[in-house]
């Protein structure tokens, strides 16, 4: 299920482009309100599928209007920014959630020394798209992908890079929806996956711009040992099984969802 929250400015009209912990903290603020046992579960622990691997399953991004960037600032000329939020966990996830929507009518968030205060003005239901056998979706927030490498004899963590072996890139995109929806279903995956494919007309009107593709995101849960990480914005094609874009719509594709990567939306 996915909300959209409209949310009212109470502050001054300023959000930190790397908004993503803080955000994430507040949303697990807002679970509290509805339970503070499920929003210490999913914080600490999360849902492991069958192979024992651990996911939160949820997703968000913020949506802004008329804005400048200054200094890694977005300045809005707006009085208002939308939250979207998702998961598959309806009982637990979504009514938690909407409880402390309604219980706090307000949060803040503070990253690198900006401090926004948003008031929750509206909660709406977004309905469920309708999933093609080749559908085509726009990144909200970065995608994340990345593997295990080796770099001056040391293990790292590398970030795939739109232009990078496609076949691999399908093969984590893959295992990662894979091992959602095994987790969702508490059942084996036996479907023969999805296809991904970039919108590569976006790429080169990019690329003719000077427009950035590669997004870089700094996670500042630790202020002394900030996290940087890779994303990928531009719109894709998925082209397969249904089941698994519904399974990515709702928790997000890639990874780092819970720390708002990987939400998009259906372009029809």
């Amino acid at each position: 299920m996915r909300l959209r929250l409209k949310l009212k400015f109470t502050s001054s009209k300023l959000i930190s482009a790397n908004y993503h912990y803080a955000l994430s903290s507040a949303i697990y603020k807002l679970l509290h309100f509805g339970s503070p046992q499920f929003a210490n579960f999913l914080h600490n622990k999360g849902f492991n599928n069958l192979r024992g691997k651990p996911y939160k399953l949820f997703t968000f991004s913020l949506k802004f209007k008329n804005i400048k960037i200054f200094n890694d600032v977005f300045h809005i000329n707006s009085d208002y920014v939308d939250l979207y939020i998702s998961s598959p966990i309806n009982d637990e996830f979504i009514k938690n959630f909407l409880i402390g929507t309604f219980s706090a009518k307000k949060f803040d968030i503070t990253a690198n020394n900006t401090l926004s205060i948003f008031s929750i003005e509206q909660a709406e239901y977004i309905p469920e798209p309708v999933f093609m056998h080749k559908t085509k979706f726009l990144m909200n927030s970065p995608l994340v992908l990345s593997k295990n490498s080796i770099l001056n004899n040391k293990s790292v963590e590398y970030y795939y890079r739109y232009n990078d072996n496609i076949e691999e890139l399908n093969m984590n995109f893959n295992n990662n929806l894979k091992n959602k929806y095994e987790l969702i279903m508490n059942r084996k995956y036996l479907g023969d996956g999805v296809k991904l494919k970039w919108d590569d007309e976006y790429i080169k009107t990019c690329i003719a711009r000077g427009k950035q593709i590669k997004k870089r995101v700094i996670i500042t849960r630790d202020i002394n040992n900030p996290i940087s990480i890779i994303g990928i914005q531009t719109p894709f094609y998925l082209e397969g099984d249904k089941k698994l874009m519904k399974v990515g719509y709702e928790c997000g594709f890639g990874k780092n969802n819970s720390m708002g990567f990987g939400m998009a939306e259906v372009i029809k």
